[in-house]
């Protein structure tokens, strides 16, 4: 009998390995129903520091083009802006797990698609 209580406790622990690790529940940002989708924004309470830093950081992983000078997402020409658009291309392409939009806690997960005129903010299912 005490075989069978210690091995539902193991298994419980298994299975829920295997939810994580297999893209289950843990594909999903905080509150994300399945199928909605999310985009990684930079917080407006951000410092300039913070910005550029997260600039860098994505864009060193990340094809930032869509805000250089010529690029479809360059105006409005603000920090907050730039920064919210490298940012999504890193979380993008980092896989849309909620820690890839932490950024030291300047990130924040939208599910409302952000893109605005030509400038489509990109988004992988």
């Amino acid at each position: 009998m005490a075989m069978s209580v210690l091995s539902l406790p193991l298994l419980s622990l298994f299975l829920l390995f295997l939810v994580i690790n297999s893209g289950g529940i843990m594909s999903f940002a905080h509150g994300q129903a399945p199928g909605q989708g999310s985009w990684c924004m930079a917080k407006p309470s951000s410092s300039d520091v913070e910005l550029l830093e997260n600039i860098n950081y994505a864009c060193g992983v990340a094809n930032c083009s869509a805000i250089q000078n010529d690029g479809p997402c360059y105006n409005p020409a603000s920090l907050l802006n730039h920064a919210s658009v490298a940012m999504n291309l890193y979380y993008q392409k980092a896989g849309r797990n909620f820690w890839n939009c932490d950024f030291k806690k300047s990130g924040v997960i939208v599910v409302t698609d952000p893109s605005y005129g030509d400038c489509k903010y990109q988004y992988s299912k």
